[in-house]
């Protein structure tokens, strides 16, 4: 509440200059901060009313975590470009099983891409993919390989154009050439999509029967769902920029894949509690978002950051396991299909691993 305090001085004082001179200022301002004057202004809401939605996430964070709230194995992790690109040796295998011995871990989304603007896909970005795969399934016969695939889209980025038709074209075809290296399913990563689009939607129409077709799997890492009505379209109004989906969008989303792996990170609360109530809160939207036969998977911050987006002291996996649990035991607590997604394993620590295997896996 400071830092909101401290963005409504600075906005008083912009308004009382001259529109040039707030002109520029607006312009200098993150889109973090945008969004905050988003929920001051755009979408109406007062000081009061917007400390009542804080107070709302955070007694998301109350009350106790069902014991049966815990890893179902369908847990999954996202893999960095080193073990496609020749980094990663054989010992690396041998590391990683390991580390995932004993966990609830059963699909690697690998980092395959990127793909190119015009949804393309040149072999020489990922020339060790098939050594992966087949060394992977080897010594993790039960563990399931995903070629993460993803770019920066269109209207926010000049880049991959998803309501181009050619474009989806070759998409599908880089998603092909993946399962040609022995990826047992496909990953797309590509941001900001923004709630509406038709190009994103009829993508994974495209997809989708390629897959099916190869006993292979679809996901997709999806935004977070709107924790009020309508932030979405007051965000991009204000901003310029699409963080959230609503809810009927990201279930459109959902239907059309077999899995969906929420990033609830860079979230910008500025503590534990108030982070983890808001994972419980994604957590229960996401559920009732879901179609029950497709796997949902809440991301978990498998890194440190320290910024207005991410404050590594909130957004700890402790907060965020512990708020997942208390999101599945008040919404879906016998729901099979769920899990968790660790981002990312090129920047974890023992310590984040050890709070996903007392938190997740090691419950009694």
């Amino acid at each position: 509440m400071t830092r909101f305090r401290t963005v409504v001085r600075q906005t008083g004082k912009a308004l009382g200059a001259p529109f040039r001179a707030l002109r520029e200022r607006w312009r200098r301002w993150s889109w973090w901060r945008r969004s905050l004057l988003v929920l001051a202004l755009v979408v109406a809401v007062p000081v009061t009313a917007l400390g009542s939605v804080f107070v709302s996430i955070r007694l998301h964070y109350t009350g106790e975590p069902a014991a049966e709230a815990r890893t179902r194995g369908r847990d999954a992790v996202w893999l960095g470009h080193a073990w496609v690109d020749g980094r990663k040796t054989e010992a690396d295998v041998e590391a990683l099983t390991r580390q995932l011995s004993g966990t609830g871990i059963r699909d690697l989304y690998v980092h395959t891409g990127p793909l190119e603007h015009d949804g393309s896909l040149p072999p020489a970005v990922h020339p060790r993919a098939r050594w992966f795969t087949d060394t992977v399934h080897r010594a993790l016969p039960g563990v399931r390989l995903q070629g993460w695939l993803g770019d920066e889209v269109k209207p926010e980025k000049d880049a991959l154009d998803l309501e181009d038709a050619p474009t989806r074209d070759r998409v599908t075809a880089s998603a092909r050439q993946v399962l040609d290296q022995g990826f047992d399913g496909v990953h797309f990563d590509m941001e900001p999509i923004r709630p509406g689009s038709a190009g994103w939607l009829a993508l994974l129409d495209r997809v989708r029967p390629v897959t099916a077709a190869r006993g292979a799997v679809l996901s997709v890492a999806a935004p977070q769902i709107d924790p009020v009505p309508g932030l979405h379209t007051a965000g991009i109004l204000l901003t310029g920029h699409g963080k959230w989906w609503d809810r009927a969008y990201f279930t459109e989303t959902a239907r059309r894949v077999d899995q969906v792996a929420v990033m609830t990170y860079d979230t910008s609360m500025p503590t534990e509690p108030l982070y983890g109530g808001y994972v419980a809160q994604q957590t229960e939207l996401a559920l009732r978002s879901t179609p029950a036969d497709v796997d949902l998977l809440i991301g978990l911050p498998f890194y440190w950051d320290d910024k207005w987006g991410h404050w590594g002291d909130a957004e700890t996996v402790d907060a965020a396991v512990r708020g997942v649990r208390l999101g599945l035991g008040r919404e879906d607590l016998r729901r099979a299909h769920f899990g968790v997604a660790l981002y990312v394993d090129f920047a974890s620590t023992p310590e984040n691993w050890a709070a996903y295997r007392r938190g997740w896996v090691d419950v009694r």
